[in-house]
């Protein structure tokens, strides 16, 4: 293995142990808050707390065993590395994490009765579930169609999050209204993101393969040849275009899923005559 492809693997399982550390000791902290929160509070933290492990734990699952889906590269020849686990695992990871920001985005519309954030807490979940199938249909298929659809509904759905939290902005507590800023900050460049760079890589890719002619495989086709077929590479020349998004994804994202565990409870802001 290259230097530089060992520090990078290196990196990312030393920041998943570290999250696997942060999320034990926000178990721990939840615990010990139980008593001061509403019971319907506390049920809610609880959950948010299963999910963001299903996040965590996902997510350090990819980091020690990365895998590039479409090429089948991996860095590792064992069958874990497989394309169908580390996507399984993936998709199980981000329908969790989409759900915590779903019943955070559900509670806090509640709290301030704001119906523009109980329409999007229900729309959240769908919307990445399809996102899910089309990114399924490319890592099977090899075509970058998918992707494109994939990340086009990813950047939608963080849009409507910032809408929603847009449109409670006036009903709540002026003590909210910084996190709520910050939350909207990293969704308008996160859809940025997605619609500037990524959305367009995908599509530059499809056009590209297009216009090569290449044959794509069939859903079956895809599914024995992800299950079976797996190339191991240690070259960087190989990982460079993967390693800026996977070290943000395993490291960033999921400090943010640890941290919706202890969102503060929002209140309706009280108008004063």
């Amino acid at each position: 293995m290259s230097v530089d492809i060992f520090l990078w693997w290196a990196f990312l399982c030393g920041v998943s142990g570290l999250n696997i550390l942060a999320w034990s000791i926000s178990a721990k902290a939840l615990g010990r808050r139980q008593a001061l929160l509403a019971p319907e509070v506390y049920a809610s933290r609880r959950l948010q707390l299963l999910l963001s492990a299903g996040y965590v734990f996902g997510c350090a699952f990819r980091s020690a065993l990365p895998v590039y889906d479409v090429p089948r590269i991996a860095l590792f020849d064992v069958w874990l590395s497989s394309v169908i686990v580390g996507r399984s695992v993936a998709t199980f990871a981000e329908l969790c994490f989409v759900a915590q920001w779903a019943l955070l985005l559900r509670e806090i519309a509640r709290a301030t009765g704001n119906h523009v954030g109980k329409s999007a807490s229900l729309a959240l979940l769908p919307l990445i579930a399809v996102a899910e199938a089309c990114s399924w249909y490319s890592v099977l298929t090899t075509s970058n169609i998918g992707h494109v659809a994939e990340e086009s509904l990813w950047g939608l759905s963080a849009a409507l999050l910032v809408v929603s939290l847009v449109s409670i902005w006036p009903r709540c507590e002026a003590a909210f209204r910084p996190l709520l800023a910050v939350w909207c900050a990293v969704g308008v460049a996160y859809v940025a993101f997605m619609f500037l760079v990524d959305v367009p890589m995908y599509w530059t890719r499809w056009i590209s393969d297009e216009a090569s002619g290449r044959l794509y495989l069939s859903v079956s086709q895809g599914m024995l040849d992800a299950s079976q077929r797996l190339v191991v590479s240690h070259r960087w020349e190989d990982w460079q275009n993967e390693v800026a998004w996977m070290s943000l994804y395993f490291s960033v994202a999921v400090w943010f899923s640890i941290a919706l565990v202890h969102a503060p409870v929002f209140k309706r802001r009280r108008v004063t005559a």
